[in-house]
């Protein structure tokens, strides 16, 4: 891909899973490539501009995930794809630095402002969120297409409790996935190429292999 050299016909598509020193992204891999994807872990700059698709993986502190973000300048990364129209998905932590700012034990931390409002910790008597949940897709969801009555795979407390984006014509409206536990909170969001999900699809099964299949056959071709 950065040599210019295009790929045969009928290769899989190229989804870089950005390496940025987020833990535990092997499995995220490992769901790519079984959902059908050339899937590489890659913190190089060319691979990750001409990728397909782009994973942003998360795990850990809201904070700590944006700091290593900002000392790769992976946000830059991220940034460029999406001013070219380019396919991102976040996943987890990775969903949650999108929105303007993350509120942890007290600490108030910028995010990428991509999505305007706050995550917080949510509004249940347990925490953390862990285990298999049920969630409500978005009418139009091309992520949840066939999968209306599945279960993911959910370890958080902290998520994005409201949607406050007005999109104005002629941009489409996002579809928007909920999920509740104690309150509602986003479970996924597609906006354009920009996608996320706050549960892990690397763990969720079957289920899961579809939601990333799903996502790589929207994946524009190049």
């Amino acid at each position: 891909m950065t040599s210019g050299a295009e790929k045969p016909a009928g290769a899989a598509p190229l989804v870089a899973v950005l390496d940025y020193g987020s833990g535990n992204v092997h499995s995220a891999v490992k769901a790519l490539a079984a959902a059908g994807a050339d899937a590489r872990l890659t913190s190089d700059r060319g691979l990750i501009a001409d990728a397909d698709g782009l994973l942003v993986p998360g795990v850990g502190a809201f904070s700590a995930v944006m700091d290593a973000l900002r000392a790769s300048r992976g946000h830059e990364l991220i940034e460029r794809r999406l001013a070219g129209g380019r396919p991102v998905l976040g996943i987890c932590v990775g969903m949650q630095v999108l929105f303007e700012h993350g509120v942890e034990r007290g600490q108030d931390a910028a995010g990428l402002g991509q999505w305007p409002g706050a995550v917080t910790e949510l509004d249940a008597p347990v925490l953390p969120h862990m285990g298999w949940n049920t969630v409500r897709s978005g009418s139009g969801s091309a992520l949840f297409a066939g999968l209306e009555d599945e279960r993911f795979y959910f370890v958080h407390s902290y998520g994005a409790q409201q949607w406050d984006l007005e999109v104005m014509k002629p941009f489409a409206e996002p579809v928007l996935t909920w999920c509740d536990y104690g309150a509602p909170f986003l479970a996924a969001v597609e906006n354009g190429p920009l996608s996320a999900t706050q549960f892990h699809p690397e763990k969720s099964g079957a289920a899961g292999i579809r939601l990333l299949s799903n996502w790589i056959d929207g994946l524009p071709r190049h």
